[in-house]
């Protein structure tokens, strides 16, 4: 397909509907953020970082210049934070047709025995409490709608293993969880809520990552980490934007209660 008809294909998808991202001030949740204003909605953006935030908002801008955005500073860790943001969406929009639940955090790379409870619960807290808690809120303005769609940020560390990182590994399991029963739950609903599990994508939290194990050397530490995935490089952010895009679609209307890795096979290999 040439660029012109795909284009053509994928123009308007969005148009009037309601997409809310958690952690869109940067990586995944940014690079969603573009791509579903590109192709028509309107956004409401949620993040720990104010600055961040209007980055992202001059980003949609300039790709999509009629949509609408609102900025919300939140805490997804904090239930009321949630809730607010939430309200805050459908006061403005008066509806939330899509949510990519995808706020999270790496956490301190450790050994299981010696990794520290305050470390392993702040990172449960963000990643698997965080996406608990927009589940829930976000379902009640669903469930009464008749319609929408939920993408939750998971890993390949929900689904393997992953060394060094207990807290992180145990969340996206979590979530993995969480996805694969309120799918069920709620597909009676014309809900349908799906998982991404994406493997190694040049984010700033992967980058940080990569600091974490050597901070003078990372970039030759990350040519090593990608080594044995079979398509020796590392994913780009808006190829999971392509994803969750997707996800979020109508296009995708019967995918429930799944999860689908997007790490160039690196998880199917062993």
């Amino acid at each position: 397909m040439n660029q012109k008809k795909e284009e053509i294909l994928l123009h308007n998808r969005f148009d009037g509907k309601v997409i809310l991202i958690t952690g869109a001030g940067s990586g995944l949740g940014q690079a969603a953020a573009l791509q579903v204003a590109k192709e028509g909605a309107n956004l409401s953006l949620v993040d720990l970082n104010a600055d961040s935030l209007e980055e992202t908002k001059s980003k949609v801008l300039d790709v999509a210049q009629n949509a609408e955005v609102l900025l919300i500073t939140a805490n997804v860790a904090d239930e009321s934070a949630v809730n607010n943001y939430v309200n805050a969406t459908v006061e403005k929009f008066g509806k939330i047709d899509g949510f990519f639940n995808n706020a999270g955090i790496e956490g301190k790379q450790n050994p299981t025995e010696v990794f520290g409870i305050e470390e392993f619960q702040k990172v449960v807290n963000v990643n698997l409490n965080g996406v608990f808690y927009g589940m829930k809120h976000v379902l009640k303005v669903m469930r009464e709608q008749g319609s929408g769609s939920i993408v939750n940020t998971a890993s390949v560390g929900g689904i393997r293993g992953v060394g060094n990182q207990s807290g992180y590994a145990a969340s996206k399991h979590g979530v993995v969880g969480l996805t694969r029963n309120s799918g069920i739950e709620y597909g009676q609903y014309g809900i349908s809520i799906n998982a991404i599990a994406p493997g190694a994508i040049m984010t700033p939290m992967v980058e940080g990552s990569l600091k974490q194990i050597d901070p003078d050397n990372w970039e030759e530490v990350g040519k090593q980490f990608v080594e044995p995935n079979p398509m020796k490089r590392f994913g780009k952010p808006e190829e999971v934007g392509y994803l969750v895009a997707f996800l979020l679609s109508d296009q995708s209307s019967f995918i429930n209660a799944t999860v689908i890795p997007i790490d160039g096979g690196q998880s199917y290999k062993y």
